[in-house]
């Protein structure tokens, strides 16, 4: 199923490397760009890409390629190392082979490894793959390179990776999809996972991600539900009495032990010209992992060291429009954070969804969430925070079967939305528990404990809270993650 081949190269390419990589397919094949000039494609003689190429990527934060690829992807040298993706047109075997070959190519010259290390082409790559007669299929103008096939409802992508990355490619897709109001379709065997980034934001669009299945042909990866081709996209199948069935594979789910603690928060600064982005995060991530990210970008793999210089500098760069960024953690703590910088009438709201992943025996850092929301009261302008926990795997990727939704552990109130509720009533509610005052006494803001983070009776005590809190207005939108800017 897929297409997509990868070389790990342990040097930079360079025109000439890049070149050699081109000529896998002989002197024949034309080349030509797209996205700006930020893709290259091989096309046949009919200017139909075979294979599309995107610029290196410089990788600089240990772990990544693992996260992603699975072990033995990691170059074996220390220094960074740059991501070359190519991806193969869909049904054209040969396309395939000339991906492979290009990405072995570039290996041998550069160093480093291919992904998958089985990929057709890369034994005798230094031969040039015979594409003579070879087509690829006609792409629809409207179609990104990610994409396998557009129709007016939707647009599918096949994978068959370990772990489905929001990539540069498929962030692309999402945006044109929306844009077209067109649903993205991920079509993926039973045994791929997503990332983190990817299903906040396939959740919060929409996408669909399809499973295939044995016994029931397709199903939803997050929901479940059965799924069958139908008017052009992937749509929930129904039995005889109108309901949609769930797949048997889909509820087949065996108790690891694993926890995530999911920490969802969001900050306004006003606008000045020495404000710097990105401290919230900082301030959490070292709270609950006791160092900061590792690394950032506007993608995965996120590649570029953490740098909350040049996270501000770009969300400069893109201002009025909002800027998604991923941030990752080290191997030993697995830790992914979505943030979205939105310019607002109000000020710069930083939005903010922070996963640290846990093992069995492992105990979440729940001892530390009154200080960080007391830290970020007093210097990072918290309007909300809600922390859950839920049962999911430690290395925060998404498997295609059922896992338990999150469950509220404490909510905490910004200063603003302090004012806003009213001070007496945000101090005093209905609950067992007393909340915790932070931050100055002139200007509070308020820490919620809702409960032991076990049991459903967390989201009853949450909505009683919202409820005294007069409707809980701050709570809007900090539940997902928004779309990519690219």
């Amino acid at each position: 199923m897929t297409k997509d081949v990868i070389a790990l190269t342990e040097r930079m390419p360079d025109v000439l490397s890049i070149l050699a990589g081109l000529l896998a397919g002989g002197p024949d094949l034309r080349v030509g760009t797209t996205g700006e000039g930020a893709v290259v494609q091989l096309c046949d003689a009919e200017d139909r890409p075979l294979v599309s190429i995107e610029v290196p990527l410089m990788l600089q934060v240990p772990g990544e390629a693992t996260r992603l690829l699975g072990p033995g992807a990691e170059p074996s040298s220390d220094g960074p190392a740059w991501w070359v993706e190519a991806r193969a047109a869909a049904g054209v075997p040969e396309a395939e082979e000339l991906a492979g070959a290009f990405a072995a190519r570039l290996t041998m010259l550069l160093g480093g490894r291919v992904w998958p290390p089985d990929a057709p082409g890369t034994i005798g790559a230094a031969r040039p793959v015979d594409v003579s007669g070879v087509t690829a299929v006609p792409v629809p103008a409207a179609a990104q390179p990610a994409v396998d096939m557009l129709t007016d409802r939707a647009a599918v992508i096949l994978q068959d990776r370990p772990v489905v990355p929001m990539t540069s490619w498929l962030s692309e897709a999402l945006r044109a999809t929306v844009e077209s109001d067109r649903s993205l379709q991920i079509v993926t065997p039973p045994h791929c996972r997503l990332s983190l980034p990817t299903r906040l934001l396939l959740q919060s669009t929409p996408s669909r991600w399809v499973v295939q299945d044995e016994q029931c042909g397709y199903y939803d990866g997050l929901t479940g539900a059965v799924l069958r081709w139908q008017d052009d996209a992937f749509s929930p199948d129904r039995a005889e009495n109108g309901e949609t069935p769930v797949a048997d594979t889909f509820t087949d789910i065996r108790p690891t032990g694993e926890r995530q603690l999911i920490v969802s928060f969001r900050t306004m600064h006003r606008p000045t010209a020495d404000l710097t982005l990105g401290g919230a995060l900082e301030a959490a991530w070292q709270a609950l992992t006791g160092g900061p990210p590792a690394g950032w970008g506007t993608s995965e793999p996120a590649g570029l060291t953490w740098s909350r210089r040049q996270l501000t500098e770009l969300a400069q760069e893109r201002a009025p429009q909002p800027t998604w960024t991923v941030a990752v953690g080290s191997p030993d703590r697995p830790a992914v954070a979505t943030l979205r910088v939105i310019r607002t009438p109000d000020g710069v709201e930083e939005d903010i969804t922070l996963t640290v992943g846990y093992g069995p025996g492992e105990k979440p850092a729940l001892e530390a969430l009154p200080g960080l929301a007391d830290e970020l009261v007093t210097r990072y302008g918290l309007q909300t925070m809600l922390c859950q926990l839920r049962a999911a795997r430690r290395d925060l990727s998404a498997p295609p079967h059922y896992e338990h939704p999150p469950l509220p552990y404490a909510f905490v109130l910004g200063p603003d939305e302090v004012r806003e509720a009213g001070r007496d009533i945000a101090s005093r509610t209905p609950l067992k528990e007393r909340p915790v005052q932070l931050g100055p006494n002139v200007r509070p803001g308020f820490y919620y404990p809702l409960g032991d983070g076990e049991t459903a009776e967390s989201w009853t005590t949450l909505e009683k809270l919202l409820r005294h809190l007069r409707g809980a207005p701050p709570v809007q939108g900090m539940f997902g993650a928004g779309a990519p800017q690219q």
